[in-house]
């Protein structure tokens, strides 16, 4: 990295030592299971992966989330295995791979014991320190021998010597949650032997692991661990967490300490604490990992929602810090470092938490080449025939990703909007509080289309002739989708979330939702209805709510419509609705039985999706050389569209304006399309 003013003061630009290992800044990618792996082993799409974030400049990527030593320890979200030699070239060829970059390369190591699954790959039975089932991965172990207890230290001294030999720079052990972390938390460890009641007990576990690794792995290999700081009530917490620490350290078995907090064994502590996304403020367990830290005398690392330049910087020049880990951050934008260093910060894509990378592993939600490296490039590079002329109409996330990509290429493109600002429905998806940084996807893109000098015209509904009229070479439609009308008695009377969300119908006191989709337009309406003093039913075809959310989300939904008030009723599709007496009663009909019932109410808002608004990609199809027909087979292998020799334009259509879909849908649509023009 060339020294400059930028890297000389810069406290995220500065180098660590960890015993014989120095890193060249203080940014990294904390461990975690991709779901990219090849049958257990990081093959080359895994490794791709991590090399983007290599080229963008960390100091050190971390990998292979919760990977398994033992095979009672079973791969049950696509870890890798470190129990078997098999995976020891695999290691080889990555280390060198990401060394090239001057990047540092560390593998996570694991025994799940009661996260474990008994009917999963060897389907033998879950362990633990005490016979107590965790409620997320559902699983009743059997407390552990003192068999089981040395099986598993030789397990992880010889998962440990196949990282060295495969030319890693040093490991961690994870502890939260996972076999060394149950052994730690008296929710966990009931044990009235040598490894239970005192915190000396708990800990010895831990050190008979880290122990048999240095015997394996030698003093100069560097070693680390994982664990949670604060459990809760009942769980382990700060002062004994802390004293676990002074403990591997005082038997110098540790070199870092990578903090995090909170519980994993229900989904809503999962989601809540120790992956928080976008309902939790940025960085929330900073100043607790600061406090361990300044009693504490190892390097300590830390990741939690640290997704912003500033927040990470912050951590480092205070002291809170040894290592930022910005690992989503990554996800949505590798070149993090390379930016800093550009001095190009405003540029950096912002990782809003909608945790679209752990639910769809490991595609970030604005990001579509982060997960499909050997697919598509991770930076778009200029055209070998620029300054084509290129018109997008519609300002939604297809078309200003379109836009983008196209610009970047080197054409000159204009994009017309009919409303009078860019990002459609987002900007409706954006008015529920906890979801407001849905609004970054437009922002940074609208940022990106200023610097690039894509000419944009809103409040313009473009047809036929306005296209034409611009001498195109291509055009892309993303013209988005409208509500589907209804064609049920009474369907009349419905509104919609958008007529909510755009202010344009005002709810009454009293307001039945209904959800045929599973998505989260019903729920976001009922979630923003139910603080503004509305009394609020919902109904779902589905067994619940937001069906077809991720559980990141979903969990977080149902957690908030609790608390509200909000009535949620499953197995019910609206059939029929009639006004009476001032008031409107609906007909719904359950999916299973199909009984019908009333609720009478004063307003009833359905969501059954979208159905694509392309009136000017039909005006337009016959008349493109391509007649408006995108080749699948060509959209499969990720490849360039075909192109003729002769004049005219092509016509593709995309996002919403061909189905109904999600915000990536659209995104990756007019990348993969763009891209290659």
């Amino acid at each position: 990295m060339p020294k400059n003013e930028n890297t000389i003061k810069d406290p995220l630009l500065q180098p660590l030592t960890i015993g014989n290992l120095t890193l060249k800044n203080r940014i990294m990618s904390a461990a975690h299971a991709s779901a990219m792996d090849d049958s257990n082993m990081p093959g080359i799409r895994y490794q791709r992966y991590h090399e983007e974030k290599a080229k963008g400049g960390l100091a050190l990527t971390m990998f292979g989330g919760s990977s398994n030593v033992s095979p009672d320890s079973p791969s049950v979200f696509n870890q890798l295995n470190v129990g078997s030699d098999k995976i020891v070239p695999y290691f080889q060829e990555f280390s060198e791979r990401i060394h090239k970059h001057g990047t540092a390369l560390m593998c996570q190591i694991t025994h799940m014991g009661r996260r474990g699954d008994a009917q999963a790959d060897n389907w033998l039975p879950t362990i633990a320190p005490s016979a107590i089932r965790e409620d997320l991965h559902r699983n009743f172990p059997r407390q552990m021998e003192q068999y089981d207890i040395d099986r598993v230290v030789k397990a992880f001294g010889e998962a440990a010597l196949r990282c060295k030999e495969g030319g890693l720079d040093g490991i961690e052990t994870l502890a939260s949650a996972h076999l060394i972390g149950q052994f730690f938390s008296p929710l966990t460890n009931q044990r009235t032997d040598s490894y239970g009641g005192s915190v000396e007990n708990r800990a010895r576990f831990a050190l008979m692991v880290h122990e048999e690794i240095r015997r394996q792995v030698g003093s100069d290999f560097v070693l680390g661990i994982r664990m949670t700081l604060d459990e809760g009530e009942g769980g382990l917490r700060f002062d004994e967490a802390l004293q676990i620490g002074e403990i591997l350290i005082r038997e110098g078995a540790v070199d870092f300490i990578n903090c995090n907090a909170g519980r994993m064994d229900t989904e809503l502590s999962l989601v809540e604490e120790h992956m928080p996304g976008m309902s939790r403020p940025l960085v929330p367990f900073l100043d607790l990992v600061g406090q361990f830290r300044r009693a504490i005398g190892v390097p300590v690392f830390h990741s939690a929602r640290v997704t912003d330049v500033a927040n990470a910087r912050y951590a480092i020049r205070e002291g809170l810090l040894d290592m930022v880990a910005m690992t989503r951050a990554h996800i949505a934008d590798p070149q993090i470092v390379n930016k800093i260093i550009r001095h190009e910060e405003e540029r950096i894509r912002p990782c809003i938490g909608a945790s679209h990378c752990v639910y769809k592993k490991i595609h970030c939600i604005h990001n579509p080449a982060s997960g499909r490296e050997t697919l598509l490039p991770m930076e778009v590079s200029p055209s070998e025939t620029p300054g084509k002329k290129v018109v997008i109409v519609g300002g939604g996330p297809a078309g200003m990703e379109a836009a983008r990509v196209a610009a970047e290429r080197g054409h000159n493109v204009i994009l017309f909007e009919a409303a009078a600002r860019l990002g459609g429905q987002i900007q409706l998806a954006a008015k529920t509080e906890w979801r407001k940084d849905l609004i970054s996807i437009v922002d940074w893109r609208e940022a990106e289309l200023e610097k690039l000098g894509v000419i944009v015209r809103c409040n313009i509904y473009a047809d036929a002739s306005e296209v034409l009229a611009e001498k195109p070479d291509y055009v892309f439609i993303a013209t988005g989708g409208m509500p589907i009308e209804q064609s049920f008695p009474g369907a009349e009377l419905l509104v919609t979330s958008w007529d909510i969300f755009s202010g344009s119908v005002q709810a009454p006191a009293k307001v039945l939702i209904c959800d045929h989709t599973g998505r989260q337009e019903a729920v976001s309406t009922a979630d923003y209805l139910s603080t503004q003093n509305c009394s609020v039913t919902l109904t779902t075809i589905d067994a619940h709510s937001a069906t077809e959310m991720g559980y990141t989300d979903r969990i977080i939904y149902h957690k908030r419509l609790a608390a509200q008030g909000v009535e949620t009723h499953p197995y019910l599709r609206l059939t029929k609705l009639r006004k009476e007496d001032g008031s409107l009663v609906a007909t719904l009909t359950h999916e299973l039985t199909k009984h019908t019932q009333e609720i009478v109410t004063d307003q009833v808002i359905l969501e059954a999706g979208t159905e694509a608004l392309s009136e000017v990609y039909f005006e337009l199809q016959e008349l493109s050389l391509n007649k408006g027909i995108t080749d699948i087979d060509v959209m499969a292998e990720w490849s360039a569209q075909p192109t003729v020799s002769e004049k005219g334009f092509y016509l593709h259509c995309l996002g919403d304006a061909v189905s109904s879909r999600s915000i990536h849908a659209a995104i990756l649509e007019a990348y993969r399309l763009t891209v290659f023009i």
